[in-house]
């Protein structure tokens, strides 16, 4: 039985290790002299369609809240030297539907019946 114990443990720390890892992947690392404008990354989300309450800076990356084109509350981080986006979170309304993102998936993850993990994405 304390061979059981032990195995448990090292799942649970392995478990733990790599849910820690998973969440640093959304900080950004880029040298602030690289950094692009705030504005810049507004005019882009605004040509998506989005209207943005607020961009911050958060674990280094951009944090933008706001709405999409439906009325969604959306929050999203961008790289700050790229506006390349790193995740997506999107509050759907009673009555929303992930139509407008599901086009962004991997090809392999836009079929019925799969799904991608909601704080990651690759939007363009």
């Amino acid at each position: 039985m304390p061979l059981f114990r032990a195995l448990a443990a090292l799942a649970a720390l392995a478990l733990l290790s790599a849910s820690a890892a998973a969440l640093a992947d959304t900080d950004c690392s880029d040298p602030i002299a690289q950094w692009k404008p705030r504005e810049l990354l507004r005019q882009q989300i605004e040509q998506r369609g989005w209207t943005v309450q607020r961009i911050k800076v958060d674990d280094g990356c951009y944090e933008v809240r706001g709405l999409d084109r439906k009325g969604n509350k959306i929050k999203a981080k961008y790289a700050p030297a790229s506006l390349r986006i790193r995740s997506l979170e999107v509050e759907f309304g009673p009555d929303g539907d992930a139509s407008d993102y599901a086009a962004a998936l991997p090809s392999h993850l836009n079929r019925p019946g799969r799904t991608a993990p909601a704080s990651q994405g690759n939007l363009p």
